[in-house]
Parts: structure tokens; C-alpha cells; sequence
């Protein structure tokens, strides 16, 4: 459990393993208040800083998603910055608090559902971020919103991980909604739990306008099946079978394939699906729309009958609009009048399917407008504006331009236009040190590898901001700063890497001295979960870096480990704060000493995490003398949690 360095202090590292309840709370207490340090330029420079920003795990964390103002490439200010970015954003609306206007939910994540409260007016929608765990309900892959009862209020079904239904009963009221599960799987009449494929998102609606709700479930055939519901068994909702295949829709792709035989029949595929039914002609019937997983657009089934005799079977079609809807393929709908004019509007979530999903990894939540000539036209991709560079968003922050405030670089797994190693995108601060404004500037070019992970430091002493980063290809590279500390200027010091993984991939840096001896030493998490160390056998100005162990301490943070370093409980040393593919954050506090360390388990820096891939940098943001947390997100954005002690 061990390792050791052959230069400096020799210190140990290794991992106590904390014994329960009692433990993990005296760690979590430990420490009011303090110096704090952190790795690299994030948090103000490496080591421990004296008089410099604290943190403390006592400290109370808190989101907010618009702290600061955020400008994009397109020279307009995000509305919501910090939202995270979405990944096969599906959307819905409701009207959840009863005040005449629709509010907003997207599920992002397996899970939870986030949601968007509509503070504008039914014509003018202006939604403001409530939570991204709306009423603490888990939900699985789907959930769907829908006052089965007939009690005036919204209740909730959602997915079940063995592709069952569950009912979430709204027993509040249509103003004050509160929700309780029933902990039984929606049922069929005959008493067997309704089956749903886990790939498809079902829909509710009364097609034939008789006063009870149909249910529509989507096949992996590419047929849908509907049933009618039947009432209660105890609290359990039942539905009765109607249809197996309903009007006989069967959603088949065909694909030329090159180079096969000219009489040979093109290759057929079905696979997953999602429906949602809207209006859309305005003939008072519902229409169905149909994403499917070989489609690149949206499939419209027009209703050709009348509302208490609807008839559906006909040939789909591309939904009619003024520019083709082009995606990678399985396309959630969510068809209301969103603007309050008569027509029936689109939000569409891209879920992504047998098409390319790099090029859509940013482009995935699109707004059309409906007109009255039964077009839908077309607004914008993002209907959430943030910051959203598409996948994998990892945060760096230190002064570029020498002016006393901090400035932002993202990188990012893939660009998510071409395809291709992506570059770093850089935002100026061009606020404050206790104000910040956010702009983007352009990209550095020149530092573009795959899974690009950045850490901003000064590297050779020189008194400018160097970048290392990390890379798929399990290297670190170390992109020197040959400007000033106002006009940087990025050149790769090296063809050879500045530490090479023994093995893994998705390198992650951070610095520190860990040591005591006065120069930055390299901590590396990779794809296994664990912790590479790297000693600075060199200088604070000439940094050669050797590995100690691959394994720090037995720390194991399950896949893709993202460490940080930061002194969590102001005793002048640094700890580790580790990110993950799905559990958060997790503290290993440095019990030892500056030059000596052993690492203690101490749970976890948040109870609650919505993000996937968990990219944690500590930084004085708003210059109040502590640290905030900027944590990246897998859907290619940014959270921000304020520091609200001192």
C-alpha cells in the first residue's frame, strides 16, 4: 500500500481506511477556515499559498447557473452559462404550477429530470432553472408527464431499469405539485406488469377523444403498440390492450449499400424509437411524430381522420419545414403551442442514433416555430443557450492576459464540427477579479489533442501561465508559454511527452508540490480510476518528471479518476479531490504533512452531483477570499457551485 521517492522528504502514500459513520463526519468537520492551496493556476498557485483563497469541507456549496455573464462565439450572452451542457437531451412541457403558461423539463441524464420554470408569459416564454434533480424522483431512461387521474394536476410515469413502468402520483395540488410513487409496476388489465422497451420513449394520449387516456408504446420492430386505460387496481393504473399494431405503422429504414449487386434488395433496419402527438394541421385531431433510430430527421404520420375516428394509416413523411432536419438520428419530439398563437410548435431533443453523434454533440435541443401554412420554421439548435463545447468539458482558469483576473480555457473530448482533435476554447475575463465577465476570444489551435484535459501553471518559473495537458493517448503533454504573462504565446516544449501513462488512457493532470521542496510535482488520473504520481526530479524552473507509483495510495475512483489538488481542511498540506465517470466527487484528505503525506478517506465533497464525468477545478472566481467549485460536465458544459462562507 505504499510507494516511495527517492529525492526530498521520501514521503509516504498511502490510504487509511476510514472505520463507518464516525470517521467519515470527523473528517467532514475537520477544519474551519484557514489556508487553502491548489494545484496550477486554478486556484492562485501552487502549494500552500499564506493569506491566499480558502476552502474548507464545512464550506456550503451552492449551484448557479447564470453567476456570471458568459458571451459565445456568436457575440450573445448565455441566459443560462452554467447549465452544463446537454447530452441526448430529451425534452417535455408542462404547466406544473398551474399559473397559465408551460414550464420546461429536459432529462439529460439516466435518472433525473431537470426543470425550468416559466417566469415570462404564455406568449413570451422565459424559463428560469429551478433543479436538475426535480423533486428528487428517479426515473430511469424516460419519463413522461400526464394527469392520468383526471384530477386537474400532473402526475408522472417513467422507466423502470427492467424496462417496466412505474406511476408517480401527484398528490399535491395543480399549483403546489408534491409527488409519491407507488412502489408497483403499471399493470395491464389481465394483472401482468405493462412491458416497455427500455430503448423506447412511450406517449400518452387520448387519440379518439372518448375521455380516457391511450397509451402508445413504441416497438424495437418499428410497430407501436396502444392501450386504453381502464382505471385503478388499488393505486396501480391498468391499461386494456387495444391494438398490437397500431394502424398497422411499421417504421422500416433502407439503406443502399456500396458496391453490392444492382438486384440486390437494400438492407432493412428498425431499431429504437420515440413518439409524441401534437396537432399539427389544426384539423382538431392529433397527428403522430416518429424519431427513429435510422432516421436522420422526424417522421410525420398525419392523421387523415377525424378525432373520434382517428386513421393514421397512411405513408410518414419528413416533417414540412423551411430547411431539412438533419441529425445523427433518434429524435425526441415535444409538440406544444409554445408561443400562445394558434399553432402548434417543436422542441426537439437528438438523442442521437446510427449517424454520426460527434457532429450534434452541442447542436442537440433545436426550436421550430410553427406558421400558419402547416410548416414548421426554423429558429435555432439551442434552445437552452450555454456554454457547451459538446462532450467532456474540462475547465482550466489562470490570468492570460496579465491583468489581475482570471481567464478560462475548455477543453474537450472531440470538435464537435469536425470530428477531429479539438482545440482549446478560450474565454477572456474582461470583468473583474471580484466581478468576472466571461467572453470568447477564439481557440489555441495549436494545443489540440483528443480528450483534451488542461491545467494551467506556471511550469518553468518564468512568471506566465503554461499549459499541461492531458490527452486520450495517455501522455501528458507540455505546451510552454514562450510570450509574457499578457501575450502568451503556446509552443509544445517537446516532441516526447512530459510523463507517459505505464498504461490506461485519458490522461488527467494536476500539479502541486507534494513534497516540500519547492517545485511542482504531477498527479495523473487515467481511465482504470486510479492515480499516477510523478515526482519532479528536476527544478521549479527546469521540471523533469519521473513515476513513483501508478497507483496512489490504492486509490481506485472506479472509471476515468480526474484528481485535483486542494487543501480541503486548512492544515497547510495539499488533499486530493477525485472526479469519476458516475460517482461524484470524492475528498482524500492528506493526514500527514506538507512533505509526508498519507491520504484518508473522507467521502464526498457534494451529497448531490448532476453532472456525468465529474472535472473538478477550485478557484476564486468572484474574489471574496475562498474557493468556489467548477466542476465539467460529460454533456460538454460547465456547473458552478458559489462558496457561500465567508
Amino acid at each position: 500500500m505504499t510507494g516511495s521517492v527517492t529525492a526530498g522528504s521520501d514521503p509516504v502514500w498511502r490510504v487509511i481506511r476510514t472505520g463507518g459513520a464516525a470517521a467519515l463526519a470527523a473528517a467532514l468537520l475537520a477544519g474551519c477556515g484557514g489556508v487553502a492551496s491548489g494545484g496550477g493556476g486554478s486556484a492562485g498557485g501552487p502549494g500552500p499559498v499564506d493569506g491566499g483563497p480558502v476552502f474548507s469541507l464545512s464550506d456550503p456549496l451552492e449551484r448557479e447557473v447564470a453567476p456570471f455573464a458568459v458571451t459565445g462565439p456568436e457575440g450573445i450572452a448565455y441566459r443560462h452559462p452554467f447549465l452544463g451542457g446537454f447530452e441526448v437531451p430529451r425534452p417535455q412541457f408542462g404547466d406544473i404550477d398551474a399559473d397559465g403558461d408551460l414550464d420546461f423539463f429536459v432529462q439529460k441524464y439516466s435518472g433525473s429530470l431537470m426543470f425550468f420554470e416559466n417566469v415570462g408569459t404564455p406568449e413570451a416564454a422565459e424559463y428560469e432553472w429551478r433543479t436538475s434533480r426535480w423533486q428528487d424522483l428517479e426515473i430511469g431512461e424516460w419519463a413522461r408527464l400526464h394527469d392520468v387521474d383526471g384530477d386537474g394536476d400532473l402526475d408522472l410515469f417513467h422507466e423502470l431499469p427492467s424496462s417496466y413502468m412505474r406511476y408517480v402520483e401527484n398528490v399535491g395540488t395543480p399549483e403546489v405539485p408534491r409527488f409519491e410513487t407507488i412502489p408497483d409496476s403499471v399493470r395491464v388489465a389481465d394483472g401482468r406488469a405493462l412491458f416497455s422497451d427500455a430503448q423506447n420513449i412511450p406517449y400518452f394520449q387520448d387519440i379518439d377523444c372518448d375521455g380516457a387516456t391511450d397509451l402508445f408504446l413504441g416497438r424495437i420492430d418499428g410497430t407501436a403498440s396502444r392501450y386504453e386505460f381502464t382505471g385503478f387496481e388499488g393505486r396501480v393504473p391498468s391499461f386494456q390492450l387495444v391494438a398490437e399494431r397500431f394502424e398497422n405503422i411499421e417504421i422500416i429504414a433502407e439503406f443502399a449499400v456500396s458496391g453490392q449487386a444492382p438486384d440486390s434488395p437494400d438492407p432493412t433496419l428498425h431499431g429504437a424509437n420515440s413518439m409524441a402527438f401534437g396537432d399539427w394541421d389544426g384539423d382538431g385531431d392529433p397527428d403522430l411524430f416518429w424519431g427513429d433510430f435510422f432516421e436522420a430527421g422526424l417522421l410525420l404520420i398525419e392523421n387523415i381522420g377525424t378525432c373520434q375516428r382517428p386513421d393514421l394509416d397512411v405513408e410518414p413523411r419528413l416533417i414540412p419545414a423551411d430547411r431539412d432536419v438533419t441529425t445523427s438520428g433518434y429524435n425526441a419530439a415535444a409538440l406544444h403551442d409554445i408561443d400562445a398563437d394558434g399553432d402548434v410548435d417543436l422542441v426537439m431533443g437528438v438523442l442521437g442514433g446510427a449517424f454520426n453523434a460527434n457532429r450534434t454533440s452541442a447542436e442537440n435541443l433545436h426550436f421550430y416555430r410553427g406558421t400558419d401554412a402547416n410548416r414548421f420554421e426554423f429558429v435555432t439548435t439551442r434552445y437552452l443557450d450555454q456554454i457547451d463545447i459538446g462532450s467532456d468539458a474540462v475547465p482550466a482558469f489562470g490570468d492570460l492576459d496579465g491583468d489581475g483576473d482570471l481567464d478560462m480555457l475548455l477543453g474537450s473530448r472531440l470538435d464537435p464540427e469536425t470530428a477531429e482533435a479539438p482545440p482549446l476554447y478560450h474565454f477572456e475575463n474582461v470583468g473583474s477579479r471580484t466581478a468576472p465577465e466571461f467572453v470568447f476570444v477564439g481557440t489555441l489551435d495549436g494545443v489540440a489533442y483528443t480528450n483534451s484535459s488542461p491545467e494551467l501553471t506556471d511550469l518553468d518559473g518564468d512568471g506566465d501561465q503554461d499549459i499541461l495537458l492531458g490527452t486520450f493517448n495517455r501522455d501528458v503533454r507540455w505546451f510552454r508559454n514562450d510570450g509574457t504573462p499578457s501575450a502568451p504565446s503556446f509552443v509544445e516544449a517537446s516532441d516526447e511527452p512530459m510523463a507517459d501513462l505505464p498504461r490506461g488512457s485519458y490522461s488527467t493532470p494536476t500539479v502541486g508540490d507534494l513534497d516540500a521542496d519547492g517545485d511542482l510535482d504531477l498527479v495523473v488520473g487515467e481511465s482504470s480510476g486510479e492515480l499516477n504520481l510523478f515526482e519532479n526530479v528536476g527544478s521549479a524552473t527546469d521540471p523533469r518528471f519521473e513515476l513513483v507509483t501508478e497507483r496512489i495510495a490504492e486509490i481506485d475512483a472506479g472509471v476515468r479518476s480526474v484528481p485535483t489538488l486542494v487543501d480541503v481542511d486548512a492544515d497547510g498540506d495539499l488533499d486530493l479531490v477525485v472526479g469519476d465517470e458516475s460517482r461524484g466527487l470524492t475528498v482524500f484528505r492528506n493526514v500527514g504533512s506538507p512533505s509526508e503525506a498519507e491520504f484518508e478517506t473522507a467521502g464526498s465533497v457534494l451529497r448531490e452531483l448532476t453532472s456525468r464525468l465529474s472535472q473538478p477545478r477550485f478557484v476564486d472566481l468572484d474574489g471574496d477570499g475562498d474557493l468556489d467549485l467548477v466542476v465539467g460536465d460529460q454533456g460538454g458544459g460547465l456547473h458552478f457551485y458559489r462558496n457561500g462562507a465567508r
